[in-house]
């Protein structure tokens, strides 16, 4: 009996863990937070903090140049959510995990985006968001407000549309 009831609790305790590593995103942050303070650089060297852009909606676009997933997601951030937006009361930065400043002016250049990118040496902003280890396709929409209102994980085509639907509610609030 004894030992029936450990392999069901060694069993019940595998399905628990495993369950908890599937849904696990990597987010340190949820829906709901006030959005950490961190500081951009941008790759024009301006410098931007996020407690500055409170009042307008903000996306930060988490990625990397070596992450395919990122370079799939890029085209449809910038036709999809920064075009139809830019003009609004609204930004979305791309925030580059760890690379140069050559390597980011390069990246934009060849995904061919126009919204403006911010550096983040030794990913230490990504650290204010997720766990390092954890992947960078990511998106953190933040409200007027300041606070967390959708996060995104890799390149969903549905996830994206309710990220772009959140962000479209959030800006027609402003009107």
């Amino acid at each position: 009996m004894t030992r029936l009831f450990i392999v069901i609790s060694l069993i019940i305790l595998i399905v628990q863990v495993h369950s908890q590593v599937a849904t696990d995103t990597g987010y340190i942050v949820k829906t709901g937070d006030h959005a950490p303070e961190v500081s951009l650089r941008l790759t024009t060297g301006e410098t931007i903090n996020l407690s500055e852009l409170e009042g307008q909606v903000v996306v930060l676009q988490f990625t990397a140049s070596w992450c395919s997933v990122c370079r799939k997601e890029m085209p449809h951030l910038e036709k999809e959510i920064w075009l139809p937006n830019k003009d609004k009361n609204f930004i979305l930065i791309g925030v580059d995990y760890d690379e140069s400043l050559e390597k980011v002016v390069a990246f934009k250049e060849q995904m061919k985006i126009t919204y403006p990118m911010a550096l983040d040496p030794g990913a230490e902003i990504f650290a204010r968001f997720a766990h390092k280890r954890s992947g960078v396709t990511r998106n953190v929409v933040i409200d007027q407000k300041g606070k967390i209102v959708f996060l995104t994980r890799l390149f969903d085509k549905e996830e994206f549309d309710k990220m772009k639907s959140k962000i479209g509610e959030l800006l027609n609030e402003d009107s």
